[in-house]
């Protein structure tokens, strides 16, 4: 079995599983924890934890509501330097006692230990902070990500807009206590954003995204060596303004609530047969909606405007109720409507 060594001007070994919430209960009333996963990227695990910590200093309560976590997997000597050169954070390493299996020949021993490199916008523990009482009052919500699949900067536009979605965003992401005692007992040793899609995982509970991305995931080199970087992560849009979470009601949210909301948006917006008129005007002045047959339609569709194409479990990336909604090149909308949409949206 793993083990965790937890340092933070000291040295315990725990077993893999009891530690962290453990610490986390002597933590007075924080909201979550922050943890960050590492391997074997100092450099990127140094950039992520400057952003996180630029935004800590400038909120004073962030450190005591967010305590800060960095979960190393495997023994590389700069990481774990260079987490233990930050006093404002607890420092764990999981230590393998035997060698890491693949359970399928064609896997990445890389995808079993896995490290993510981020940072955060100004408002990132705002949002969070503010999407708890979402969580705890809907259960059908199962997390609330940080993240849009398709935040490129030419399909986004508004910092305060944020949507449900049948797809797991994965990114930056939080949950509730009561989740991760559900999951942690079954979690799988690998792919776990994909684990997270199937529905036999998320038994219909959704999640929340924002428009514009609170993350942007700057790891060019790493365990998918640069797939997909230059076409879909480097072009993401950063949120740079501050939103006043506190302020804003996002009771819209709710899923009673919700269901309503999103089919006005889809009702009113205008039909079109297809996307060469949308494509050619770009600048449209209103906003449009396109019917997919079928996922191969889909794709094609997604191809032309460059969007994701991927589906996870017959789920398209950010999608709602099978519609994908983006801006393109323009402040209006265009939502991918699929053939059972508008049924589900009563519509």
């Amino acid at each position: 079995m793993d083990q965790i060594s937890i340092q933070k001007g000291r040295i315990v070994t725990l077993e893999e599983g009891n530690g962290l919430e453990k610490i986390i209960d002597k933590v007075q009333a924080p909201v979550a924890a922050v943890v960050v996963m590492a391997c074997n990227r100092a450099n990127y695990l140094e950039r992520a934890l400057k952003s996180i910590l630029k935004f800590s200093r400038h909120q004073s309560s962030v450190p005591s509501k967010y305590p800060l976590f960095v979960s190393q997997d495997a023994e590389d000597p700069d990481v774990k330097s260079k987490a233990l050169c930050y006093n404002q954070l607890t420092y764990m390493q999981h230590l393998d006692h035997e060698p890491v299996h693949t359970e399928r020949p064609e896997e990445m021993i890389v995808y079993y230990k896995i490290a993510h490199d981020m940072e955060i916008s100004p408002d990132f523990f705002d949002y969070f902070e503010a999407a708890v009482a979402l969580l705890e009052s809907d259960k059908s919500i199962m997390a609330v990500s940080s993240w849009n699949d398709n935040g490129q900067k030419q399909f986004v536009q508004d910092p305060y807009m944020l949507y449900r979605s049948d797809f797991f965003p994965g990114l930056g992401w939080m949950l509730a206590k009561s989740t991760w005692d559900e999951l942690s007992p079954k979690w799988t040793k690998a792919y776990w954003d994909d684990w997270l899609r199937l529905k036999e995982t998320h038994k219909g509970r959704q999640f929340i995204r924002p428009e514009v991305c609170r993350t942007y995931n700057f790891g060019e080199h790493g365990s998918s060596l640069g797939q997909y970087f230059k076409q879909y992560l480097e072009p993401i849009k950063l949120n740079g303004v501050q939103v006043d979470w506190k302020s804003m009601d996002l009771n819209y949210l709710m899923e009673d609530k919700y269901v309503k909301h999103f089919a006005d948006m889809v009702k009113n917006a205008r039909p079109v047969c297809g996307t060469d008129d949308v494509l050619k005007e770009c600048n449209i002045d209103c906003d449009v909606r396109i019917q997919y047959k079928d996922k191969t339609d889909f794709e094609h569709i997604a191809r032309q405007f460059g969007i994701f194409e991927e589906w996870e479990d017959g789920v398209p990336r950010t999608a709602y109720k099978g519609v994908v909604v983006f801006r393109y090149q323009s402040p209006k909308r265009v939502f991918l409507v699929g053939p059972e949409s508008l049924q589900h949206l009563g519509i």
